[in-house]
């Protein structure tokens, strides 16, 4: 739950990208399949495609080739040569979300914080999104992926606040365990989960914040 004080020192606003910024199962489905398809394997079954949205792209090869770490390996070696560009026409925006940014922007700073890595900046500039988050935290810039809570401290080393003055926004479990390992408040969006501090769209965030606000 979010701490009681958190409503009157909120200063800062992080934000997961899939799932919570954009809608992009389309996406991840085709770059995955795509690089599967190189390594001479089959399409992803529905539990990996399922986990190609909540792991990074060498959590999943571990998992995917766990009995063959060397595979995993070269799975991921090929990962990194796909321009991931051709992916982006797949990936739809959040109803809301430029306006939705810029609102979070009035009130507070504003960081991205995901489990994507070599994609990010493709992401940024085909979104139009260069410059608006305060700092930006990939697989790149950090020792562990989520769930660890690495890119969450990251975030507030960047901008030099403590966790009672942030809040995590989310959509899957290892996003929560993150976000609690990191101290800060978590709030889910979407049903993934059972969680009581919830919003069902990203149009109702900056609302829901300002229940919080003093």
């Amino acid at each position: 739950m979010i701490p009681k004080g958190t409503d009157h020192n909120l200063k800062l606003v992080m934000l997961d990208c899939d799932g919570v910024l954009f809608d992009s199962v389309r996406s991840n489905i085709a770059y995955y399949d795509a690089i599967v398809e190189k390594m001479g394997s089959p399409p992803l079954d529905e539990e990996a495609r399922r986990l190609c949205h909540v792991y990074s792209t060498p959590q999943l090869f571990a998992h995917l080739y766990a009995d063959d770490p060397e595979k995993a390996k070269e799975a991921v070696r090929i990962a990194y040569t796909i321009d991931y560009l051709p992916f982006l026409e797949y990936m739809d925006p959040e109803p809301g979300l430029y306006e939705v940014l810029r609102r979070l922007k009035a009130s507070y700073k504003v960081a991205l914080a995901t489990n994507r890595g070599k994609s990010i900046p493709a992401l940024l500039e085909r979104f139009e999104l260069e410059g608006v988050f305060d700092t930006v935290a990939t697989i790149l810039d950090v020792e562990s992926p989520k769930p660890a809570p690495d890119m969450l401290l990251y975030c507030l080393e960047r901008t030099g606040l403590a966790p009672e003055q942030s809040v995590y926004v989310g959509d899957m479990e290892n996003d929560r365990i993150a976000a609690e390992a990191a101290g800060i408040p978590f709030i889910l969006m979407g049903n993934s989960i059972s969680y009581p501090l919830r919003i069902h769209r990203l149009e109702e965030l900056p609302g829901f914040l300002e229940k919080y606000k003093g």
